[in-house]
């Protein structure tokens, strides 16, 4: 069975993309576009996340997926890439 990752984005195009490129390499893929659609989602092996949200903050998700244990590896796809968001980042759980 392939490996699950949950991508975390609401921008369909760039969902889609990221999607697309882990599907063509094997891995089975869940979209979800907001934080309420990412709490929801069943457990994956990895999750891709964006920071920017439309009901929240993928910084928020973060902590509150370390706050309740899961310790699913995340990594963090944004616009946002200004030293201070990637160590704030890192201090609330992702992994890269």
């Amino acid at each position: 069975m392939a490996q699950r990752i949950l991508v975390v984005e609401d921008e369909p195009a760039i969902a889609e993309s990221v999607a697309y490129a882990l599907r063509r390499d094997g891995f089975s893929v869940e979209i979800a576009g907001t934080c309420a659609q990412a709490t929801s989602a069943g457990d994956a092996e990895l999750i891709v996340l964006d920071l920017m949200l439309p009901d929240g903050s993928g910084f928020d998700l973060i902590g509150s997926w370390r706050r309740a244990g899961r310790l699913t590896p995340i990594i963090v796809l944004s616009s946002r890439d200004g030293e201070a968001d990637r160590v704030a980042a890192l201090e609330t759980g992702a992994n890269d």
